[in-house]
């Protein structure tokens, strides 16, 4: 299976769970949601008319506004998932009607279901249109940065939603929208967690020597000068998986107490082959 085939499936799969989360948790149990999707919701609550129609109709508009703002590819991924999450939305609105209950359980729910598969539609290398376009408009006409943009719109559209869901249900939408931004970094950049250390040591042979035998794990060592001192340091910088970092801790503190170290989360590792295991 090439991988165009692989993400056009993560694309379907994706945009089938994100429908789910909409009508399956949050539509019965009259929660909203950010960017278009709560825009569709409300819509739905107000009259009654399809999410999977209305999503199709935003997200088509806006992407027809700002289509030179991505590549060809990224572009075409949208599409797809547009269609897809569109027609999964029309189609299982009558899904789950009966289900209300516990509201809290259903806001985390519908996060974690709509964080998935946002995140499995932007890990094939798609986005889900309505926020993301107008976030990159955002960006182009007065410079804020694609996270603000979406946080501002996500914003916006669930303070409107309060005068149709109420206060109570536009704070549960906030539980629900948070759970699902955490969901989708985690399914975007995996499981597992990675972070930078960069390790300043009056003893850097010693310090590298013991990483790299108890943790089996590569070093670059980069030359340094001290800003204040002129003095020539050796600079260690190591990348381990989150859980490992107590451990390297430890190891430094045998050899160095008085060794200087900052930890930094890493965003994305591009190198084939790389695990970090």
């Amino acid at each position: 299976m090439n991988r165009t085939t692989k993400d056009v499936l993560l694309i379907i799969i994706g945009s089938f769970i994100f429908a789910i989360g909409v009508n399956y948790f949050a539509i019965p149990n009259r929660l909203s949601e950010g960017g278009v999707i709560g825009v569709t919701i409300v819509t739905y609550y107000l009259f009654e008319w399809s999410p999977g129609i209305v999503n199709f109709v935003i997200n088509a508009t806006l992407l027809a506004i700002g289509y030179k703002l991505f590549d060809r590819r990224v572009i075409w991924y949208t599409i797809i998932s547009i269609v897809f999450s569109s027609i999964f939305l029309h189609y299982t609105v009558d899904f789950n009607k009966e289900l209300n209950g516990d509201t809290l359980l259903a806001a985390l729910f519908a996060g974690l279901t709509i964080g998935i598969g946002i995140g499995l539609i932007f890990r094939a290398g798609g986005t889900s249109g309505g926020s993301a376009i107008l976030a990159r408009l955002a960006n182009q006409l007065i410079g804020w940065s694609i996270g603000k943009g979406m946080l501002v719109i996500d914003i916006i559209v669930i303070l409107g939603s309060v005068f149709i869901i109420g206060q109570e249900k536009a704070m549960y939408t906030l539980i629900s929208v948070y759970v699902g931004a955490k969901v989708i970094d985690v399914v975007v950049e995996g499981a597992n967690e990675r972070t930078a250390v960069f390790i300043i040591s009056n003893y850097p042979n010693e310090v590298l020597n013991e990483i790299t035998n108890r943790m089996a794990r590569g070093i670059t060592v980069l030359d340094g000068k001290g800003g204040y001192t002129k003095a020539n340091k050796e600079l260690l910088y190591i990348v381990i998986n989150k859980q490992e970092i107590v451990q390297l801790k430890k190891i430094i503190q045998d050899i160095d107490p008085d060794a200087y170290v900052t930890v930094h989360g890493v965003q994305e590792i591009l190198r084939k082959g790389y695990k970090g295991a």
